[in-house]
C-alpha cells in the first residue's frame, strides 16, 4: 500500500500543466501495440504523465539486462492503471475513492455491486482486475494484462508471464 506522502505527491503532480512532449508520445507509440495505444490514449493527461514516468524508470532499470529493449515491459508500465478508466473518476474523485478504500478496506467488491457513486469507487479500487480484463478484451498482449492485474498483489505474479526480475523492477518503478 502506498504511503500518504507518495499519495500526496501523486495528487500534486496530477495538476501539472501541459501535454506530453513529442519525444514522450513517440516513446509510448513505439512501446504499445495499436490496440494498447488506443486504450492508453483514453487516459487523462495526469495518467499519461504518470505512466510515462513509470515506464522511463522501468526502461532505465532494465538497461543492460537480458530484459532490456523488450516493449512488453514498457507496455506493462504504461498500462498498469488502465482499469481506472472504468470508474470515470477525476483527480478529486480518486482522492475520495482512495480515502474510502482505506477507511473501509474490503468493501470494494460490495460497492461494485451497487449503483452510482459507490459503484465508481468500487471500480476504482479494483482497477487492477478491471485493467487486465480491459486489455484482454482489446486484444492487448498477455504480459501487460497480467501485470495490470498483479501490480497490487491481488493476483500473484506468474513468472512464466512476467519474469521475477521484471516484476521486481515494475513494482519498484511504481510503488502504489
Amino acid at each position: 500500500m502506498a504511503s500518504w506522502a507518495h499519495l500526496a505527491g501523486r495528487f500534486v503532480r496530477a495538476h501539472r500543466p501541459g501535454p506530453l512532449s513529442a519525444a514522450d508520445r513517440a516513446f509510448v507509440a513505439e512501446a504499445l501495440t495499436p490496440a494498447e495505444l488506443s486504450l492508453w490514449e483514453r487516459l487523462p493527461r495526469h495518467d499519461h504523465h504518470h505512466t510515462v514516468e513509470v515506464a522511463r524508470r522501468v526502461e532505465a532499470a532494465l538497461a543492460g539486462t537480458a530484459h532490456a529493449g523488450d516493449s512488453r515491459w514498457l507496455a506493462a508500465a504504461l498500462l498498469h492503471d488502465i482499469g481506472k478508466l472504468q470508474s470515470g473518476l477525476g483527480i478529486y474523485g480518486r482522492v475520495v475513492a482512495t480515502l474510502a478504500g482505506r477507511a473501509r478496506p474490503g468493501r470494494a467488491d460490495a460497492w461494485r455491486g451497487q449503483a452510482g457513486w459507490r459503484r465508481r469507487i468500487g471500480d476504482y479500487l479494483r482497477h487492477d482486475l478491471i485493467g487486465g480484463e480491459m486489455l484482454r478484451e482489446a486484444e492487448g498482449r498477455p504480459e501487460p494484462a497480467h501485470w495490470a492485474e498483479a501490480h497490487h498483489g491481488r493476483v500473484p505474479v506468474d513468472p512464466a508471464i512476467v519474469p521475477g526480475p521484471v516484476a521486481a523492477v515494475l513494482a519498484e518503478a511504481d510503488p502504489d
